[in-house]
C-alpha cells in the first residue's frame, strides 16, 4: 500500500510533505489521518509531526471567526439549508459534552483522536456554542497537539514495538 502511495505520488511529483499537510487539514482526516499518511510514506517523525499541527491548526481560527456567518449565508439556499441544519444539529449533540464541561469538554474532544471529533469539529462547536476564540483557540490547539501525541504513539511507536 505505502509503496503505491508512493509511486503514485513520485509520478506527479507531488511532495510527501505536502500531501501529509493537506491531509491534515481536510475535516474528518486532519492531523490522525495525517500523521498515518506519513507514516505509511516513511517521513521522520519530528517532521511529520510539525507539519501535520501546523496543517491541522490553520482552519481553526477561521472556522471560529466565520462558520456562523458562513453557514447563515448557506441556510438561506434551498438545497444546502437542509443538510447545513443537520450539520449543526448533529455538532450540538456531539456538543452537550461541551457545553457542560465547558473548557475541559472541549479539550477532551478535540484531543481524543475518535471518529467525529477533532479539530474541525471542536471549532464548529466552540463557534456555534460563542465560546470566544481567545479561549477556543489555545484550547482546541492543545488538543490537537495531545490528540498528536497519541496517534504518534499509534503510528510511530506501537508498529516499531511490534517489529513492522
Amino acid at each position: 500500500m505505502a509503496e503505491a502511495v508512493s509511486t503514485f505520488l513520485i509520478e506527479r511529483s507531488i511532495p510527501k510533505e505536502l500531501v501529509i499537510f493537506l491531509i491534515s487539514m481536510m475535516p474528518f482526516l486532519e492531523l490522525r489521518g495525517g500523521l498515518v499518511a506519513a507514516a505509511l510514506l516513511d517521513i521522520k517523525f519530528i517532521e511529520a509531526f510539525v507539519i501535520c499541527f501546523v496543517g491541522n491548526i490553520i482552519p481553526v481560527p477561521f472556522i471560529l471567526l466565520f462558520i456562523r456567518k458562513i453557514f447563515h449565508i448557506l441556510k438561506k439556499t434551498k438545497t444546502l439549508s437542509g443538510p447545513i441544519t443537520r450539520l449543526e444539529e448533529r455538532s450540538m449533540k456531539k456538543g452537550a459534552k461541551v457545553k457542560r464541561w465547558r473548557d475541559w469538554g472541549l479539550l477532551f474532544f478535540v484531543a481524543i483522536p475518535f471518529p467525529g471529533t477533532g479539530g474541525w469539529t471542536g471549532a464548529l462547536i466552540a463557534a456555534l456554542l460563542d465560546i470566544r476564540i481567545k479561549r477556543s483557540l489555545p484550547i482546541i490547539a492543545v488538543g490537537i497537539l495531545i490528540a498528536g501525541i497519541i496517534m504518534s504513539v499509534i503510528t510511530y511507536f506501537v508498529p516499531h514495538i511490534f517489529g513492522f
